[in-house]
């Protein structure tokens, strides 16, 4: 009844909302939480979150296949230039936003009792994340999208350090001085891009960009706004600050780290891609060889660097470097089948990569341990968990059922042909993450893998949290997202696709949506087992199979091990690289 009413709306009305109400409520648990009983915070933001998530679903089935456009204090625009702020939100961003929202309430209910004591501060900070991504998803202008996109830094900032432990504030002063340069580098393209246009809003900026032509003002606008925005989304050579900001943060921030806020990174890259930068011939010549280029990497680097880790945090860390990389490569593809493989991998990925983040809770809670090496064995008192984490594994590397398969067999679809390399690389990725998830799975859950390889040579740390939390209600959210991941019927996506990819590029990305081959899925299962198998039996293997292996595995392993060495200063090193990387190859489009 009350969806029904609020589905009768004028469309505008709703459009605020979702960013509006989590706001509010924010400010209502920040002036009672002291004198609220102990769980309603809990029960406050999981109803929050679930109301977010309706209403973002409601309007993007009214955008359909255009958008829903709301100006702040009726200030329309005149004459077709736009002096207000406002938001304007299509299928692809209205359903993004419905994904977040359900991805924190499933958060909230696995988070329920995390804290003893919280005065409703932890969920102050998570309902301002949350509030900060639907504006970004949401927002028309590119100057409110740097806004949201500080906020979501600062709330991601705090929400790191929140146990105020030596290893957690480390990775938070990490994480925060690179996203800052972040920070820096998007206004310094907007200013750019504001003396091209002289406007903000999307539209506006798109006009000038088309008249502007070959204008180096313009290329440095994007370079800047496009590296800022594969820095949040944890791109190589970007990716740096991602495994140690994971690794520390509470599992229930990880989830949303990795689940929500990285891919939030590419989907804008996304849209200001399709929306903004399009009339740049300039800009599309280059963004496949970028796009491409750097995701190819990005999946194999970043799935190699997963199979090698102990801690399990570390590992899902990598692999959602990973699997950004693949999401990279849909914006380079510069069609319709890369862009909606683009957004459905997004949800597919976060659904699944959620749930991992939530069985590493789960182990820490109940065996005080991250460490796969350590855990070896100690999983079989907990077989759901287990099964949970197999599946997983599986839709991670690619298991051809849900909605990871069908992002992926999209993306597949818009590769076969012109990037042949990079369709390898999409398929090396799943396979090694799938197979370092796999390979955990195995070893602590059912005791296999007695010779530990390479991967007892990474950094781990001894860790617990909070321990007297019911396993069903931790594990109740986790299978949810899995279930839903897995069940949701790929005609469904194939009938949805169409009209969210019309409404996010407008004109820039005409074609069918349609499926791709099979086999690439099959591939990249059968490597995942392989590859698991492999570093759970290779005990039992002779010395003349394994002894070369590690020969050639050992000096890239230790090269890719010192690469990420923690040192701020070397990660801004990197980030530099990849700035002049990407202004060259602008120059030479």
């Amino acid at each position: 009844m009350i969806a029904s009413l609020l589905a009768s709306w004028p469309p505008a009305v709703l459009v605020p909302l979702p960013v509006a109400i989590p706001l509010l409520v924010c400010a209502a648990l920040l002036a009672t939480a002291h004198l609220l009983p102990g769980r309603t915070p809990d029960i406050l933001a999981t109803i929050t979150a679930l109301v977010v998530s309706g209403l973002s679903a409601i309007i993007a089935v009214q955008a359909g296949d255009g958008s829903v456009d709301y100006w702040f204090g009726g200030w329309q625009p005149r004459d077709g230039i736009a002096l207000g702020i406002g938001f304007s939100v299509d299928a692809a961003s209205g359903w993004i936003g419905a994904f977040i929202g359900f991805l924190y309430a499933c958060t909230f209910v696995f988070a329920w009792g995390f804290f003893a004591r919280t005065h409703g501060h932890f969920h102050i900070l998570m309902l301002l994340f949350l509030a900060a991504m639907i504006g970004f998803c949401f927002t028309r202008d590119l100057f409110n999208l740097f806004v949201w996109f500080e906020v979501m830094s600062v709330a991601a900032f705090a929400l790191t350090a929140y146990h105020l432990a030596r290893s957690s504030i480390i990775g938070a002063i990490n994480f925060t001085v690179v996203n800052s340069l972040a920070g820096f580098l998007m206004l310094g393209g907007i200013g750019l891009l504001y003396a091209r246009a002289e406007t903000l809003d999307f539209a506006g900026i798109a006009q000038g960009v088309a008249h502007a032509g070959r204008d180096p003002v313009v290329a440095g606008g994007f370079c800047l706004v496009a590296a800022a925005l594969m820095i949040k989304g944890a791109t190589v050579p970007f990716q740096f600050w991602l495994a140690d900001a994971h690794a520390v943060a509470p599992s229930p921030v990880s989830v949303i780290f990795s689940g929500a806020m990285v891919s939030l990174g590419i989907f804008g890259l996304a849209k200001l891609s399709a929306v903004v930068f399009d009339g740049s011939a300039q800009i599309r010549e280059a963004i496949p060889v970028l796009m491409i280029g750097l995701g190819a990497i990005s999946a194999v680097l970043g799935g190699w660097m997963a199979l090698l880790q102990r801690h399990l945090k570390r590992l899902l860390a990598f692999s959602t470097i990973s699997h950004a990389g693949i999401m990279l490569i849909g914006i380079g593809t510069l069609s319709a089948q890369g862009s909606a493989g683009l957004l459905v991998y997004v949800v597919g990925h976060g659904l699944v990569k959620g749930g991992l983040f939530m069985i590493a809770g789960i182990l820490l809670a109940t065996r005080a341990s991250i460490d796969e090496i350590a855990l070896r064995g100690l999983g079989r008192g907990i077989a759901p968990a287990g099964v949970a984490m197999a599946v997983a594994g599986l839709l991670l590397a690619g298991l051809p059922v849900g909605l990871l398969d069908t992002g992926a067999n999209l993306l597949h679809g818009s590769l076969t042909a012109a990037h042949p390399y990079a369709l390898a690389a999409t398929i090396a990725g799943g396979a090694l993450t799938g197979a370092a998830v796999l390979r955990a799975a195995g070893r602590i859950f059912l005791g296999l893998g007695e010779d530990p390889g390479d991967e007892a040579g990474a950094p781990s740390e001894a860790e617990r949290e909070k321990a007297d939390r019911p396993l069903w209600l931790m594990l109740a959210p986790c299978c949810a997202m899995l279930a839903l991941d897995a069940a949701l019927p790929a005609s469904w996506i194939h009938g949805m696709a169409p009209g969210a990819v019309t409404a996010f590029s407008h004109h820039a990305l005409r074609g069918m949506v349609s499926e791709g081959p099979a086999w690439p899925a099959w591939a990249s299962v059968a490597g995942a087992l392989g590859l698991a198998a492999f570093a759970l039996f290779r005990h039992r293997l002779p010395r003349l199979v394994v002894g070369p292996i590690r020969a050639t595995q050992s000096a890239p392993t230790r090269a890719l091990e010192a690469l990420h060495s923690g040192l701020i200063g070397d990660y801004v090193a990197w980030l530099a690289v990849g700035l002049a990387l990407m202004a060259g190859v602008l120059a030479y489009a």
